[in-house]
């Protein structure tokens, strides 16, 4: 079982070792799977972040942060804000409010957030 364990470890890509790293850092947390989570209802989900930008929105700039917990990617918008005090690359967040689909990509708008310590929760 070891070797079987080990050979599987060198042969994945790195993406691949970054999921499972991801997956098992949002476990116990009581949290949906990204990919998984319904959609047009509450739902309480964590990640890390992957990418934050600012985006124009019907005018009005917007802070869009890239989160993945090893399973998807989800996009969180929050309108009005160019900047969130704490939230950097690499930094773990729960945000609890409700997923939607917009251009194929899961989209939450203005959730209600936590910022988890560095290095873990």
């Amino acid at each position: 079982m070891a070797f079987r364990d080990l050979r599987k470890r060198l042969t994945a890509s790195i993406e691949e070792l970054d999921a499972v790293r991801l997956q098992g850092r949002f476990t116990g947390l009581d949290l949906a799977q990204i990919n998984d989570a319904p959609l047009r209802v509450p739902v309480r989900l964590g990640g890390e972040v992957k990418q934050l930008r600012m985006a124009p929105r019907a005018g009005s700039q917007t802070l869009e942060v890239v989160l993945s917990d090893g399973s998807g990617e989800l996009i969180v918008v929050f309108t009005g804000r160019r900047q969130l005090g704490g939230l950097s690359h690499g930094r773990a967040v729960l945000v609890e409010g409700v997923a939607y689909t917009e251009h194929g990509r899961r989209v939450m708008y203005n959730p209600a957030y936590t910022l988890l310590p560095p290095g873990g929760h």
